[in-house]
This record gives structure tokens, sequence and C-alpha cells, in this order.
């Protein structure tokens, strides 16, 4: 069949037909949901309706005046600083790790297994820890704080710090294991030269690991900023985003499933999508990669 045909035409053939079947699944999984998404959100369809009717802006206009849904906008501030945090912290320890210390692939386990653990055990395991007369609370009477003691996840003004400490607490192993990976990459020999130098400790971090791993910052920032948007997992467990602590995530998956609005959930999501894609271009704009 093939013999008559040229190399080069039975090359783009077999690139064709192995291609072909991919490409479909992804069109099939991908593609076409985010195209009905957009289409979806400009209408009041309610999931299962065969029919429905197009509304036009009406449903993106709701979600940025309706203070309903426009106010968990706020909540994902605290995710968003606490993923500052969580980078900080993430890169202090990958840079202590990385140098000669006693037990440190120990301390590396320590800190790369909480994100090993499901994110409903991690609800449950908070869920006990943050409770009235729970661990935290005993931990502060134990050390004479029984005075700050408080309900951790009634108080509307600390419920959301408290979430995002859980959140903190889980993610932080996968940006260390990054940072560790990346600082591990950059060669002795740089180090040495820089000890000749006179160069310390902080001297070695500023001048030598933070240009070399910029690039990994960078990529973590994106990952941190669009993971306090997305947050779901660890408030919808622990409180279920009541007193406060509804996320955007939360109230999309509330509005499509509970109240059957699909098409303010699909614009929810689209609306979503575009602060992703914003903030990537943003990150590529104003941090732009040394030549």
């Amino acid at each position: 069949m093939f013999k008559n045909l040229s190399y080069k035409v039975q090359r783009r053939l077999i690139i064709f037909a192995f291609s072909l079947i991919p490409v479909t699944l992804l069109f099939t999984f991908a593609y076409l949901p985010v195209f009905n998404m957009f289409k979806y959100s400009f209408t009041d369809w309610n999931g299962y309706s065969k029919s429905y009717d197009y509304v036009g802006f009406e449903n993106y206009k709701t979600i940025f005046t309706d203070s309903k849904y426009f106010s968990v906008f706020k909540v994902s501030l605290y995710y968003f600083a606490g993923s500052f945090v969580q980078m900080g912290l993430a890169l202090y320890f990958a840079t202590i790790l990385s140098t000669s210390v006693r037990f440190k692939n120990f301390f590396k386990g320590v800190m790369f297994f909480p994100y090993l653990l499901n994110g409903v055990a991690i609800g449950f395991i908070f869920l006990f820890f943050f409770r009235p007369d729970g661990t935290l609370d005993t931990l502060l009477q134990s050390v004479g704080l029984g005075a700050y003691t408080q309900g951790w996840l009634l108080n509307p003004h600390i419920i959301n710090i408290s979430l995002a400490g859980a959140s903190l607490w889980r993610y932080m192993g996968f940006n260390f294991i990054i940072f560790l990976g990346a600082i591990s990459s950059i060669g002795k020999d740089v180090y040495e030269a820089a000890e000749i130098d006179g160069a310390n400790r902080w001297h070695q971090f500023r001048h030598i690991i933070l240009p070399s791993i910029k690039s990994i910052v960078q990529l973590n920032l994106i990952l941190a900023i669009s993971g306090a948007i997305s947050a779901f997992d660890i408030p919808y467990i622990m409180t279920g985003g009541s007193n406060g602590s509804n996320t955007f995530v939360i109230q999309t998956v509330t509005t499509a499933f509970k109240y059957n609005k699909l098409g303010l959930a699909s614009a929810m999501a689209v609306v979503l999508l575009f602060i992703v894609v914003i903030v990537t271009f943003l990150q590529r704009l104003f941090i732009k990669e040394e030549k």
C-alpha cells in the first residue's frame, strides 16, 4: 500500500495516524467542554433542561455586582498572602537543607510528607486541630497562653487565616521539593569560588542561588497565585464555605449543583480562567528572564 509513496509522504501519513487519536481525545475532553462552558456562560441553563435562553452578559454582571458572588474574591486574598509566606518558607528550608546538615534526609521527608496526604485527610486533621479545646487550644494552654484560645473556625475574622494556614502546611512541601531540586543543580565549584572571595551564606543566596533559580521562582509564583484563586478542598471539607470562608470555587460548585444555575456557574468558571491567564501574562510581562 505504501510502496509507491515517497518517504516524505509515508512519514506524514504515519505522523497523522499516530496523532489522530490523541488529538481527537484532546479536542473531545478538553477544548469542546471549554467551548461549551463559554457558550453556557451566556445562558440561563439549569443543567438538565433541553432548552435555555440566552441572557447576554447578565451572568457576568451578576458576578461583579452581587455581593454574594463578588465577596468571594476577598477570601482569595488570604490564600494569596499565604502563598507568598508558603514560598518564602519553602525557599528558606530548601536553601538550608541543600547544605551539609545533620539528618537532612529526614527533614526532607518531613517537609514533603504533607503534600502526599489526601486533601480529605488533611481537612479532618485540621478540623480537630482548630476545634474548641482541640489540639491548638491545648498547646496554647500548656504554655500559659490560654487567654488567646478562641474558636478558630467560628470567628469570621480569623477563619480564613486558619484555613490559609492549613493550605500552607499542605502545599509547602511541593514548592520545597522543586526549590531543592533547582538549588541542588548548582555546581559546588561556584560555592567554592564564592567562599574564596569571602562571600557568606547570605551573599551566596543573594548572588548565586536566587539568580540561578529565578525561572523556578517565577513558575512557583504562577502556580501559587492560581492555587490561591482556586482553593477548594480544605475549606470545603472543614467549613463548607460557612462563616465567610466561601472561596470562588466553592461558590461556583454550589451555584452549579445546589442551585442548578449552570449558566451562572459557567460564567464564574470563565472569569477564573481569565484571571489565571491574566496573571500568567503579567508575570511574563513584568518578570522577564535576563538574557
